[in-house]
């Protein structure tokens, strides 16, 4: 995406870090921030979640988890929603398929997380420190757990 940034990214995100502390100084809460990959593949290199129309199920989900209505699992990168947290109605969709999904593959995750020291190197004259200070606590979980 940088050639289609329309300024640095390292003051893009520079800027999006100094609205928050603003908007948390006002005493404003900070969005709720979730992670979805909906392109997970399976051995034969097919798609495991069933498609866009079944998101709903999972933004439900947020809504209620923003809401504490809703309870999940905690893992390395926070809290993913049991199988028994979603409505499955209507959705031929298993539990294994559903571990398939939420899994932490570590490897993955160590490969995504040199791909941002990547971005992070050429962003480096001005990257604000807390991207890299996340990225290496992300690490250090990554290799803890």
């Amino acid at each position: 995406m940088l050639p289609f940034a329309g300024y640095h990214m390292g003051d893009y995100f520079s800027h999006w870090l100094q609205l928050g502390e603003r908007l948390a100084s006002a005493g404003v809460p900070a969005p709720k921030i979730f992670c979805v990959n909906w392109f997970r593949t399976d051995a034969r290199g097919r798609f495991v979640w069933p498609g866009y129309g079944e998101n709903m199920r999972v933004l439900e989900w947020m809504v209620a988890r923003i809401e504490s209505r809703s309870g999940g699992f905690e893992h390395l990168f926070g809290i993913t929603p049991r199988f028994e947290d979603l409505r499955w109605d209507g959705l031929p969709f298993d539990r294994s398929a559903y571990a398939m999904v939420t899994s932490v593959d570590r490897d993955e995750w160590r490969r995504e997380l040199a791909s941002h020291r990547d971005l992070f190197d050429r962003l480096h004259d001005r990257l604000p420190a807390p991207l890299e200070q996340t990225r290496q606590s992300l690490n250090r979980r990554l290799e803890e757990h």
